[in-house]
This record gives C-alpha cells, structure tokens and sequence, in this order.
C-alpha cells in the first residue's frame, strides 16, 4: 500500500502539470483570438470545401503555450485525439501554432505522408509562414500555410529547386547554412561581420606568428573562419573567406618554417624573443645567486600550458 501511494504522489504532480487537450469544436481553434473573426470564417469555409473535395480534414489549432510539454509530443496527441482524417485514409492534417512560445508543427496522417512529406511541411514552415510570423502578421501566415497544405495534397504546390553549391567542391556543405543570410538585415550583417573580424582577428595573429602553438591555433580556427562567414553572407562568400584564410596564413606560416629569412624573422619575432629574454633573465639571476646552481644554457621556443582557476 505505501508503494502505491509513493507512487500515486510521484505521478499526481505531472499529471496535473500536463496540458489538456480540448474539445474539438471547429476546424480552426483559436484559443488566444489571434486571428479575427472574418479570417476564421474563411478559413472554415476554405478547409470545409476542400473537405468535401478530398475527404482530407485540415484543422488549425492556436493556443498561446505549450505549458512545458514537448511540441512534437503535444502536437501528436492533439491529432490522436482529434482523430483527424477518415478512418481508413488516415487523411488528416494539423496545424499547430504556440503563440507565446514561438514555435509551430504540422503533423500529418499515415495516409498523406506520401505526398506530404517531412521536407515539405519544412518548406512549407519555413517560406510560407514563418516569415510572416516574424512580422506578427498571423493572420496571412496562418491562411499561406492552410493554402499550401491545400496545394500539397493537391498536387499543385510546386517547391522550388534547391540550390546548387558544387562549384564549391568539398565546401559545397557550407550551402546547408547559407539561407540563414537571407533573412538577416544588413544592419546585423554589418556589426556580426566586424565583430567576426576583430575576434578571429586576434586569435588568427597569434595562428599565423606564434612558432608552435600557432599550427594548432591555424587548423583550430578553420570551422570559425567558414562557418561564421557563411552564415551571414551566404556560401559563396563564406568558401572564398575561409579559402583566403587557410591558403594566406598557410602560406604565410610555411614562408616562416621553411626559408631562411623567415626562420630569421620568426627568431626575432616577439613571442621567440619574450621566451629568449625570460631566460637570459633567469639565466644572471641563477649565477648571481649564492647556492651556486647555474643554468646549462637551453633555450625555449614558446611550448608548455597554461591554466586557470
């Protein structure tokens, strides 16, 4: 008995914690009167005629918060518990909205993952509704993405072709980030791309004249170098950044390694010359002391740890 009531109270509070599912009522479910009233009754007529067209149920469902569960989760359990779309198709799509959190799933039936698939509900999101949503115009958001599920089932929504970014060869993967630069205003370009310099800027002066720890320095800001560039401006730009650091400094480093002048100019660098001066330094104060214990002469070239606490 006691087992069951330790376990009755670990359980109790999760499921009180858990957000209900409501009644499903209409096919648009508004709980935060996001939309106005002349949208949901288009939007009604709209999924009500496609109904009877198709027999695939659309429903739209806003609510303001997820109250701690997990979107996918959540999202599920609506549409189980709708029991969306006819009993053998299993012809039935959701359109979930969170207002407050920010986020957005389209969860679709066994029966029209065929035709709508994973990669085009993403597109869907990504270009007929969020960036309508970043603006607070929900009202066209919503309506974009009902018309393009609408479409999808159909047949008639054509996604365009993706970019091509083999020219880049094996940076082509840096395509992947690249439409993240479309999105962000010029204003944010400009600032993030200057702060990118003078960050990496520091470091890639210590990868391109400290003597040893430069080479580690050089090939540990790779990622930095394409990564960040490619995010705000694009892949293009951000293969030929990252092209001009790896072959510039690499370039610039082997000058240093492999020719006399540069190994000449690396010895009179600052950070050979500062490790020099520490131990001549410790060198005359070993002499000069009465225990009598003398350096043998070595010299150093930088190597070693430092740490922190």
């Amino acid at each position: 008995m006691k087992r069951i009531l330790v376990f009755f109270f670990l359980i109790f509070p999760f499921l009180i914690l858990s957000k209900e599912v409501p009644n499903l009522k209409a096919r648009v479910t508004d709980e935060t009167w996001t939309l106005h009233a002349d949208v949901v009754s288009a939007l009604e007529k709209q999924l009500r005629d496609h109904e009877k067209k198709t027999t695939n149920q659309i429903a739209v469902y806003i609510t303001s918060s997820l109250e701690g569960e997990n979107l996918e989760e959540y999202s599920l359990k609506v549409a189980e518990a709708w029991k969306l779309g006819q009993k053998n198709k299993d012809n039935g799509v959701l359109l979930l909205v969170v207002i407050d959190d920010r986020k957005l799933r389209i969860e679709v039936g066994y029966g029209l993952e065929g035709v709508l698939t994973d990669v085009l509900c993403h597109h869907i999101i990504e270009n007929d509704i969020k960036p309508f949503f970043k603006r607070g115009e929900y009202d066209l958001g919503i309506q974009n993405g009902v018309k393009a599920i609408m479409k999808a089932m159909e047949g008639e929504y054509q996604m365009p072709e993706p970019k091509d970014y083999s020219h880049l060869g094996p940076l082509s993967f840096l395509g992947e980030l690249s439409p993240a630069s479309e999105e962000m205003p010029i204003v944010i370009k400009i600032f993030a791309s200057l702060f990118i310099v003078f960050v990496l800027g520091i470091f890639t002066y210590f990868a391109a004249n400290a003597p040893y720890i430069g080479w580690f320095l050089y090939f540990f800001l790779f990622p930095f170098w394409s990564l960040f560039p490619t995010a705000i401006h694009g892949a293009n730009v951000g293969a030929a950044v990252f092209l001009i650091y790896a072959i510039g400094i690499g370039i610039y480093k082997l000058y240093h390694l492999l020719t006399p002048h540069g190994r000449e100019r690396m010895r009179k660098s600052q950070f050979v010359s500062s490790s020099g001066s520490s131990s001549r330094s410790g060198g005359w104060s070993s002499s000069g002391s009465s225990g009598g214990f003398r350096g043998g002469g070595g010299s150093f070239g930088g190597g070693g740890s430092s740490g922190s606490w």
